[in-house]
């Protein structure tokens, strides 16, 4: 069987995948939500026009030529409007936030001004607009501030909130399970054996789902027997999860159950064996509602398929589309000459040792086993080689994928 180039994989893992439902929120609990539907704004901002500053409020006409002394008319502060209107030789004092009185059109900071009781002298010519912040400049009703699929920032809640928004519509979060399989695996800090492995692969591949905004629920340890496999992932695929993740198990050997488990079920594979390194054993297929990655076991490898596979599938499933499709590559440049690649895309761990004209100087980790964790948490990036890449050399344009969670 060929291997799948790692585009066409990513193609086929987000083929079908859309939006989920939606649900309301309070606005203050949607960070880092993805809109259902547009932000709309349900008022003006300014509501009306407000002074940039404190000062005083004028007629420019008025403080055309200075010196000129006006007569104080009354105060406008934030939320305490000044009643009357402004007649020319008047001022009214006003502050940051505060309305701009009828009739006045321009504002004189107090920097500018010379006060002797209700006698202000302007010292600084002014013209029309100056420091007012005129209705709508913000936004106006009706105006569309944030759009459907957007994740939202913090940002983005004050926005939404400033458009008169208590609750807003967002993407459920996607319900993810995550299953490991082997014998082998025991849990941390429960004193494991030499010929046993500390479980670790969940505790990345979960924290990457939950920083794309999904729901995750840890399933357990498949062992490795034909009989656990298929009535795990049986119980697994009838429930309420929109993806179905496992570590381990996805290659060819004896007690690599997962793939022959899932077609046995009657599940077809629309990826299995992929052009990539680390990760070729991936697969990928689906049940119904359930989408079913399977991730390889050694960590390194299901930490970079998560990241290129999981991660993506879980914005769509949220709605986001900018981006999604396509791997999360930045310009960077080589610091080390490096030799020509084969058949699969390389996916190398390497530390940002510089910046260069083209952006990031990378350097590839001296060792790129699957299996070294503390090489992986020490590498800022995944310097990327093409398939059949030719030899490079320190200084020519590089590819990376940013490891900043």
């Amino acid at each position: 069987m060929a291997l799948i180039p790692t585009e066409e994989a990513l193609a086929r893992v987000l083929a079908g995948a859309g939006a989920l439902d939606a649900e309301t929120v309070p606005v203050g609990e949607a960070h880092h939500r993805v809109l259902a539907s547009a932000v709309i704004a349900g008022r003006t901002t300014p509501a009306a026009d407000v002074s940039a500053m404190d000062g005083y409020a004028v007629r420019a006409a008025d403080v055309a030529t200075v010196p000129v002394t006006l007569t104080l008319a009354g105060e406008a502060a934030a939320g305490r409007p000044h009643d009357g209107t402004l007649q020319s030789g008047e001022t009214v004092r006003v502050f940051t936030g505060g309305v701009i009185p009828a009739g006045a059109d321009a504002v004189v900071i107090q920097e500018d001004t010379r006060r002797e009781g209700e006698r202000i002298t302007m010292l600084e010519a002014t013209t029309r607009g100056r420091h007012v912040r005129f209705a709508g400049g913000d936004f106006a009703k009706g105006d569309i501030v944030l759009q459907a699929g957007h994740r939202l920032t913090a940002r983005d809640l004050a926005l939404a909130a400033a458009a008169d928004h208590a609750n807003l519509e967002v993407v459920r979060r996607p319900r993810v399970g995550i299953f490991a399989t082997g014998d082998e695996l025991v849990p941390p800090g429960t004193g494991a054996g030499p010929h046993q492995v500390i479980l670790s692969n969940i505790y990345a591949v979960g924290a990457l789902a939950r920083l794309a905004g999904a729901e995750v629920v840890d399933l357990g340890r498949l062992a490795d027997t034909p009989d656990a496999t298929r009535a795990g992932l049986t119980s697994a695929l009838a429930a309420d999860l929109d993806v179905l993740v496992t570590t381990g198990g996805a290659s060819v050997g004896d007690h690599d159950l997962v793939a022959p488990t899932l077609l046995g079920l009657g599940i077809e594979l629309a990826v299995h064996k992929i052009a990539l390194r680390p990760g070729k054993p991936l697969m990928f297929g689906h049940a119904n509602a359930t989408r079913i990655l399977g991730l390889p076991g050694n960590p390194v490898s299901a930490h970079v398929c998560a990241l290129l596979f999981l991660v993506p599938l879980l914005r769509r499933l949220q709605g986001e589309t900018a981006g999604v499709d396509r791997l999360p590559l930045t310009p960077a440049e080589l610091g080390v000459d490096l030799k020509a690649n084969d058949l699969r895309m390389d996916f190398m761990r390497a530390e940002i040792i510089g910046r260069g004209a083209r952006g990031p100087i990378v350097r590839p980790l001296p060792v790129q086993d699957s299996s070294m964790l503390r090489l992986l948490a020490r590498a800022d990036a995944l310097l990327v080689r093409p398939p059949h890449a030719p030899a490079g050399r320190a200084g020519d344009a590089c590819d990376i994928v940013l490891l900043n969670d």
